[in-house]
């Protein structure tokens, strides 16, 4: 689950303020809502029309502006409105829902990962706000895009994030046989408005992340700014997450969690060793030792 961090943007007598986030949460291009009926079908922006205040909205990659009536300054109420953005995402809250019966424009492509046995489809629409990975079906009863993946006999993991499917399959199957099925019903699922996730299961978000909204220390959240800034981007790339789990200052070890194409990835020791373990001892002298990856 990622966590959402917020930072805020306005002027003394500008009636519009701006809320950057951490991770992207919208489309490239940029939608402006001017009521609450322009935001039909985009759960977060109605909850801003909520407030009084809100006269209308923009809608971006990684970025929301909101613009006031005159009724009163930001300096009153932006860190009321940053809170209730950083609760709302947090707790798994959806941005834009894709349950239209009304065919949307999609496109999704294939992308091959270091994993032999993952491939990542890219679409061109937000999927999900949170990264989530599936062992089997029945982990998957709270994600139907992903269920109905499960029901291909060659899909053995399927892992959601952003706008993307990263999916492992079984050996006996090749790429080249199965990739253009799978992209087509990935593309024509997305395309009806079908729902990609129903809610996040507890036992998904108990570990991890969570533990970063939770209290930790110092050097704990040090290396949580760190692989969210510098390995997140990189891994997600290659269509997969790494997640802190836990660190231990007697023998200066980090666990981390590895999802999608990293988890079981033949090149994933490498990376560790020579990507981010490098990486966490360099901005870190003397705090760091060794980093060891649990799959997820």
């Amino acid at each position: 689950m990622k966590s959402y961090q917020i930072n805020t943007f306005t002027e003394k007598g500008n009636p519009w303020a701006k809320f950057k986030f951490n991770h992207a949460i919208g489309p490239k291009e940029e939608i402006h809502y001017k009521n609450i009926d322009d935001a039909k079908g985009a759960p977060l922006i109605q909850q801003l029309f909520y407030l009084p205040f809100v006269k209308s909205v923009r809608l971006l990659e990684n970025k929301i502006e909101v613009e006031r009536f005159d009724i009163l300054e930001w300096a009153e109420v932006i860190e009321e409105v940053q809170e209730q953005l950083q609760l709302y995402l947090n707790d798994g809250g959806i941005v834009i829902e894709a349950t239209s019966n009304d065919k949307i424009p999609v496109s999704v492509y294939a992308e091959s990962t270091p994993n032999p046995s993952v491939m990542k489809f890219v679409a061109n629409k937000p999927l999900v706000t949170q990264s989530i990975e599936f062992k089997n079906i029945d982990e998957a009863s709270c994600a139907p895009m992903a269920e109905k993946l499960f029901h291909f006999p060659f899909v053995k993991e399927v892992f959601i994030d952003a706008n993307y499917v990263s999916i492992t399959k079984y050996e006996v199957a090749n790429w080249d046989a199965i990739v253009m099925e799978l992209r087509e019903f990935i593309r024509k699922y997305i395309e009806e408005g079908n729902l990609i996730l129903k809610e996040v299961p507890q036992q998904k978000v108990s570990s991890g992340e969570e533990k970063v909204i939770e209290s930790l220390g110092p050097t704990e959240t040090q290396i949580v700014s760190i692989l969210d800034e510098y390995i997140k981007p990189a891994v997600a790339s290659d269509g997969g997450n790494i997640q802190f789990d836990s660190y231990n200052e007697v023998d200066k070890t980090v666990q981390v969690i590895l999802q999608g194409a990293c988890s079981g990835c033949p090149s994933s020791t490498f990376t560790l060793k020579n990507g981010i373990e490098n990486m966490l001892k360099e901005m870190m002298p003397g705090k760091i030792e060794s980093v060891i990856a649990l799959n997820g």
